[in-house]
């Protein structure tokens, strides 16, 4: 196996759209930052699977909307590529809210989450019902 495991293909810049599939209440979210994403000059922050988010709800009940969470990513349409050579690439973009310290905010989670999401954050493996 070669190539760096830890890196994947990001994604989602800031400003994107995704699914909150938790029972938190949120329903959909927009990307506000990136943390620890690095940069570059004049080049939107973006994330790809596993990684950490600051997001705002757009939709969802009264008391989450306009709410600014924590979440990670746990399933992106851009295909990438697993240590192993095989392609991965899901049907929607997806997200779980989370606390700073990891901890889901909601108790189930529902569809598929990205292996390499569940690695990195064990809350989330815990809590998922499927792992691809």
């Amino acid at each position: 196996m070669k190539g760096n495991p830890g890196s994947q293909t990001r994604g989602l810049p800031i400003g994107s759209r995704l699914d909150c599939i938790d029972n938190s209440g949120a329903k959909e979210v927009s990307i506000i930052a990136v943390p620890r994403a690095g940069g570059h000059h004049k080049r939107l922050a973006a994330a790809g699977v596993g990684d950490y988010l600051v997001v705002s709800v757009k939709k969802g009940t009264p008391e989450m909307r306009r709410q600014v969470v924590n979440a990670v990513i746990v399933r992106q349409r851009r295909p990438f590529r697993r240590p192993d050579g095989t392609w991965v690439q899901f049907e929607d973009n997806a997200a779980v809210i989370v606390a700073p310290n990891g901890e889901t905010k909601g108790s189930d989670i529902k569809g598929p989450v990205a292996r390499e999401a569940a690695e990195r954050w064990p809350r989330i493996a815990a809590t998922a019902s499927q792992i691809v």
